[in-house]
């Protein structure tokens, strides 16, 4: 079963996201801002990241750059979530290391296309 660390300060979103993904087979693990999110991928070592931009404590955006900085946990494929979709929040997330990027409100079929495509990518590295 496949690990996803959920980091999302929104407890609405933190729960609707966990019930939805976990009804899809993959064992959801929580963090509720950036610094907690860093530590959790260290600690559990997930299959992937779902990372809010908008995060207290530590944005999304330097969070993942702890993140990819760290070799223990650079190869974990990190997805950006983010409700400011403006020009260029793409791009920004890419160079933050993030290795995809979907915006909310959630689109649960097109995000659950985004993980399975980096979860299999991750398992033939």
């Amino acid at each position: 079963m496949p690990r996803i660390l959920l980091v999302e300060d929104n407890e609405m979103n933190r729960d609707m996201l966990s019930r939805r993904l976990a009804r899809r087979g993959h064992e959801i693990l929580v963090a509720v801002d950036g610094a907690e999110g860093v530590a959790r991928a260290a600690a559990d070592l997930p299959d992937l990241i779902l990372m809010d931009m908008s995060l207290p404590v530590l944005d999304g955006w330097e969070a993942t750059r702890r993140i990819k900085a760290d070799p223990a946990t650079a190869r974990i494929p990190v997805i950006a979530l983010t409700a400011h979709a403006m020009a260029g929040d793409r791009e920004q997330a890419l160079a933050a290391g993030c290795d995809d990027y979907d915006t909310k409100p959630i689109e649960l079929d097109r995000l659950v296309e985004k993980i399975a495509a980096l979860l299999a990518g991750a398992g033939g590295q």
